[in-house]
Parts: C-alpha cells; structure tokens; sequence
C-alpha cells in the first residue's frame, strides 16, 4: 500500500492541541455559566394572555384603554361554591363570611360577592388578583383558603382568567425538565443504536446541550433588556429545537469525519476534512432555519413574535455548537470516539472506486433504493407525488379557527371544571366580561344598545375601583350593608367603561359572534367604541393569525428559494426543492387533520398551529434536501449528474435518516407538556418530518432530479448535457493537498 501523503509531516502543536482545548473549554465556560440560567427563565416568561394578544388589535387597544382605569394590571379570579342542592340560609351565611377571610389575604382590589345564582346552588365571588407574576402562588393560597372555609360538602373552584393563567403555568411547568429528560433520552438511545459506541452519542449530546445552555443564556438576556417576550410555549419550543437541530448538525459532521477516517490516521486531518466538506451544507441549513424564523417578526401576534427571535437563537447556537465544539472534540478524540466499532483505513485503491451508475460500492437498503429510482425514476416521483396529494387533502377537515381556552389544558384543572359550574348556574360568561371603551358623552347610549343585543346577558358602567353601578342598589353587589353604590362612573380622556356579561362561555365560538355583532352595533353610536376582554382577545387572535398565514408563508418560501439557489448555483433544483416540501407539508397537515379530528378527538386546532407547522416543516424539511442535494452535487461535479444523485443518495441515506428520526423523536417528547397547542405541534413536526425524509428526500427528490438529469443544474454549467458526458468519461480527480496534510 502507498504510503499516505498526509501523515508525512507534522503541524504545530497549536493546531494539534492548544485550539481544540481553548474550543472545549469555552464552551464548557458557557455551559457553566448558561446551565443554572435554565433555572431562571421563569423570571422572564409570562403565561398570561398579554404575552399572546395581537399586537394591533381591538382588543389590544381597548386592553391600553382598561389599564388608564385601574393602578394595577389586576386580572380577575373567579370563585365558584356550588352545592347539588339550594342553599340554606345558613350556609348562605357561611359563604358570606368567606368575603371577609378573601380580603385578608389581600391579593387586589375589593372583592365583589358573595353572588348567589338564581337556582340557589352556587354562589361566586369577584377576586382581582394584582400580581399576575405570581398568580400561580396566590390561586393555590384562595383554592386552599375556599376549601377550607365553603360550607361542608360542596364543590369549590377558583377559575376565570387567572385561574385558568394559573393552571396553564402549572401545565407548562414540565418544560424545566421533564421535557428535556424525555428528549435527551430519546435522542441518546437513537444514537447508540445508529453509531453502536458509547462514547460518540455523549460527545454529540454534549453539543446539543452545550448549544442549548448558549441559547438559554441569549435567550435570558435578550428578555431581561426587553428585547423579547418570552412564554412557556416558545421555551417549551427552544429545547426542542435547539437539541434536535444542533444533533442534526452534528450528525453530518459525524458522518463525514468517519469518512475522513478512512482516508488518513491522522485524527486532527479528518478533522478538518470533515469541516471543509460539511461547512457549507450546515451553514447553509442554519441559515434557511433561522431566516425563516425571523419572518415571524413580520407576524402581528405577539407569541408568534417572540418565537421568532427566540427559536433563530437556538438555531444560531447549534450552528456554531456544531461547527466549534464539535469538531475540536473529534480532534482530540479522533477514533477512540468510535469505539469499540472504529472506522478503518481503506487501501488506496478502495478509496475512491471508479463510478459508472453511481451504485458502485453501495449495498443494503440504500443501493436497494438506488436501484429503484435509477430503474423507474418516473413511476418512483409521480407515485410519491399522487401519494402526497392524496395526504393533503386531509386538509379540508383541518379545523385551524381556534380552540376554547378550557380545551387548550389537556391535563386534570380546577379552573376548567370551574367554569363547566360557572355554566350550569350563572350566565355562562360570568367572570370574564366583554369590556367596552366609549365616550362620556354616549356613555348612556352606548349602555343601552349593549344591554339590548343579544347575547348579552347584562351589562353596567364601572365607577372607580372598576365597581360596577348597578342602578337602585344600596351596596356593592353581594355585599349587604356596604356603603351606598356609586352612581357616577369613573372617566379617563373622555372615556368611559362598559362590562358586558355574556350569555354564552367567554372562550366559545357563541361568545365570539357576540362580540363581532357588539362591535358593528356600537360603532354605528360611537365611532371610537371599543370591545374587548377575553372573548374579543381570542376572537382578534384567530383572525390575526390566519391572515399571518398568508402574509408569512410567501415571505418564508422566497427566502428559502434564494438561499437554495446560492448554495446549489442553479434555479430549476431549489424551486423543485421548495415545491416538494410544500407538498409534504400539505400531507403532512391533511394526515394531522384526521388525527387530531377522528382519532385524538380534539375540538379543533389553535390558529397559529398551521403556520408553525408550516415554518417549521418547510424550513427543516429543505435541510434534508439541502444535505443530500449539496452531496449530489459535489459527486456530481465529479462523475455526472445521474451517478452523483445515486452517489449522494448511498452515502447520505443513513446519516439523513438518522438526523430525521431524532428530530422527529425530539419534537415528539412536546407532547408530554398537557398542552393542545404543543401536542399538536409535536404531532404535526415528527411526522411531517418523518415523511420528509422517508419518502421526499429518499424517493421523490432522487426520482424526479434523476428523470430530469443535468437539467435540474439549469443555468448552471453543470446543466449541460456535454459537462455531463464530459465527467463521467474523465477519472475522478485525486484529493488535492492542502494545509490539512499531515495533521496528526
């Protein structure tokens, strides 16, 4: 055997030792330092509904409105004592006392109540809770205070918005680290069954979570100056995304370093091998990733805003994780990380075995599928693409309008059960008003309109202190021998504030309509008038949205259309990349649609589910195209482009699979959060992803680039049919020495 050029001279310890210990313990340094941020994200983030509200909506603006009204950003809690039989006056008279115990606790304004219903079996307070930093804290203290002070054997609830903010932070709360376990965990055991070594899948986990202790520690950062506004649903996203894409990354850097083992002993020269050849298809797919994260920006949703900035900086993270630490851990490691399967090196005349079809040196699985789309390579793409068509037309039973918020905790709540009790006694939209903003001087005009369109249970202007005025009454509501009721509202710039108690559950599809009919009717009164509350923030959420969805979409494909002709210097192939991911993202929706319709039995799908589904699919799914069509090039250069696409497709098929089986795992491990929003989201991302990869990037991708031939370079040189002809006649061409040689 030739002896091998690149172990005939030395390089300078620096290069050797000295960068890959500086990498390593740099990122050891940021682990140390983002590793117990993790534990503080909490201090940044916000669950309530004002982290999620259209940035320029009705509702937004009348939310501007409430606050001039009020000292604090109180959000009302709502407490539910229900009995399966009439109260009797002495248990009224025990129901009553709680007011008292209520107002000790001292968690806001003046508590309204007790409410007895008209069937006398349930009463309600009012209880405006002042922080909603802690209203997790402060509902646990009123469930324990109410339950251990309702009369004996009857049902309590605290629910209302804060109850329900409450509950839906308690369901976030497995983000810190049961999610993260779960991931880990799936991704770890992927590996050992892919690279059977141990020592390998620590070293590529050690990226992922080197790259997600860096993200974390932006993250934090960037919400602490206020940049960004962080939720329990965009860090729930983060981890995932951050540890599936950086193991990715890693995945194809693992595979070509093992490939640049069998070419030298020298561990630091396979090293950069490995860097040079996969630096520009990663750089590329961080990049895709990460733009189209960023045209979240262009979103008028605040929680699709926040996800932006927040996922491209876990995506920037694993880039970088993928590209440093990494590769200076292969350095210093070499073929120990292998073991005890350690790649061996070939005789020169195995290394690079002379191609004609392409299937030369292949075997398995993936010359198996070669074999197929070189045989049939029109049958194979019209096949995948009828089977994907017949998918995406699941589509047409996706219920993307919103779901009500008692359906969004998926887990055991308290508040949830609260308002099935708040329904079965008391207006329906009890606790959660539509608030209106009017002018002074049509203040008593606008009241009268609001109280005789329907749905509209009852409705009363706000003195100050947001107590209502109820007209011919002695005392605040509930609350016998109070002092008087106010008689004149509370006034700020010329406006004044309506609640509005609906007859329908303030999150229903019912109570929306009734806001869209309140806002036509008042307008027509006051041009100024404004609706909001609870119902008309869901209602402008999901309008906001779906009309994302088609200002976002365009905007994600033009720059992934751009960054793909870049990478591969042709037009024809990245705009039959794009199309083939849109095509699997449609299947993908349509087979979630059914799931989620006829098998899980969700009432529907939040609105912003498809257009996650949609950036997160599209710009991940052209990742795996990205890796294989920017190998096929490569070999394509060398041997023609029909051989270059089986080449590329034998020696990327395990790598590509294996990357999409642990970001489809990852993104699985958000359902166990008991949210329908993640749930969904996972469900959608790990099977659209599996579908990207088994049959898109396996079959459809090969068969149709293979039917088209050097056209699909078109107008690159490389499309012309004589530079075809002209690679495969001429010898591959030896690896030219470079500065690599003789790294040890």
């Amino acid at each position: 055997m030739k002896r091998n050029r690149q172990n005939s001279t030395r390089v300078p310890f620096w290069l050797r030792w000295l960068v890959p210990v500086v990498l390593v313990v740099a990122w050891l340094a940021i682990a140390g330092i983002g590793g117990p941020t993790f534990g503080r994200l909490s201090e940044v983030s916000s669950n309530d509904q004002a982290s999620f509200l259209p940035a320029g909506a009705e509702a937004t603006e009348a939310q501007d409105w409430q606050a001039k009204f009020r000292d604090s950003k109180e959000i009302p809690a709502v407490i539910v004592i229900e009995s399966d039989t009439a109260f009797t006056l002495a248990q009224l008279g025990e129901a009553a006392a709680l007011k008292g115990k209520l107002e000790e606790l001292q968690v806001g304004s003046t508590v309204i109540g007790p409410i007895p219903s008209e069937d006398a079996k349930a009463v309600q307070f009012v209880v405006p809770i002042a922080s909603s930093d802690e209203v997790k804290t402060v509902i646990k203290e009123l469930r324990d205070e109410v339950k251990s002070s309702a009369p004996e054997g009857m049902q309590t609830f605290v629910t209302g918005p804060a109850g329900l903010t409450a509950d839906l932070v308690s369901a976030f709360a497995g983000i810190d680290g049961i999610l993260l376990l779960v991931a880990l965990a799936a991704v770890f055991l992927i590996l050992l069954v892919v690279y059977r070594s141990l020592l390998l899948p620590i070293a590529v986990l050690f990226t992922s979570v080197f790259a997600l202790c860096a993200a974390i520690l932006l993250v934090f950062g960037m919400a602490k100056l206020g940049w960004i506004q962080l939720n329990g649903q965009s860090q729930g996203i983060l981890s995932i995304l951050v540890i599936g894409a950086a193991t990715d990354y890693a995945l194809l850097y693992v595979a070509r370093f093992r490939e640049a083992l069998t070419h030298t002993t020298n561990r630091t020269a396979a090293a950069l091998t490995a860097w040079k050849a996969a630096w520009e298809p990663i750089l590329a797919s961080g990049a895709t990733v990460i733009i189209a994260l960023l045209c979240l920006l262009f979103s008028d949703l605040n929680s699709n805003k926040a996800l932006g900035p927040v996922a491209a900086a876990g995506i920037l993270c694993s880039l970088f994780a993928a590209l440093t630490l990494l590769p200076a851990m292969m350095a210093l490691l070499g073929r120990v990380a292998f073991w005890p399967f350690r790649p061996k090196l070939l005789p020169e005349t195995e290394r690079e075995p002379e191609l004609v079809t392409g299937l030369e040196g292949q075997k398995g699985i993936w010359r198996a599928t070669g074999s197929l789309v070189s045989r049939r390579p029109r049958t194979v793409w019209i096949a995948s693409v009828l089977l994907l068509l017949v998918a995406s037309a699941g589509v047409l039973q996706l219920k993307a309008n919103g779901v009500p918020q008692t359906d969004v905790i998926l887990a055991a709540s308290n508040a949830v059960d609260g308002q099935d009790a708040l329904a079965r006694h008391f207006d329906a939209g009890s606790g959660s008003p539509a608030v209106i903003v009017a002018d002074e001087a049509k203040a008593q005009e606008v009241l009268d309109k609001t109280k005789t369109s329907g749905g509209v249970g009852d409705a009363y202007l706000l003195a100050e202190g947001n107590v209502p005025i109820v007209p011919g009454a002695q005392g605040a509501p509930g609350a016998p021998g109070a002092p008087a009721a106010p008689t004149a509202p509370a006034v700020r710039d010329g406006k004044v504030l309506i609640n509005a108690t609906l007859n329908y559950a303030a999150d229903s599809n019912e109570a929306e309509n009734v806001v869209v009919s309140l806002r036509q009717e008042l307008k027509k009164i006051d041009g100024g008038a404004l609706v909001g509350g609870v119902t008309a923030t869901a209602l402008d959420t999901n309008t906001t949205a779906q009309r994302d969805l088609v200002t976002i979409i365009p905007v994600v494909l033009a720059v992934i259309l751009v960054i793909l002709m870049l990478l591969l210097r042709s037009v024809l192939a990245p705009v039959l990349l794009v199309a083939s991911v849109v095509l699997s993202y449609g299947a993908a929706m349509g087979v979630s649609a059914v799931v989620f319709n006829h098998i899980l039995g969700f009432p529907g799908a939040d609105a912003t589910v498809p257009l996650f589904g949609f950036v997160f699919l599209v710009a991940l799914g052209v990742d795996y195209n990205i890796f294989l069509m920017s190998r096929v090039r490569e070999e394509s250069l060398k041997h023609g482009t029909r051989p270059g696409i089986l080449r590329g497709l034998g020696v990327t098929g395990g790598v590509i699979t294996s990357a999409g089986v642990v970001l489809a795992a990852t993104f699985a491990a958000l359902s166990v959060i008991p949210i329908m929003f993640l749930v969904q989201l996972a469900f959608i991302v790990a099977f659209g992803v599996l579908l990207d990869t088994v049959l898109v990037r396996s079959l459809l991708v090969p068969a149709l680039a293979y039917d088209i031939g050097p056209r699909i370079w078109w107008p690159s040189k490389l499309g012309r049919p004589s530079s075809d002809a002209a690679a495969r006649e001429l010898p591959a061409a030896p690896e030219p020495e470079s500065a690599e040689a003789g790294i040890r």
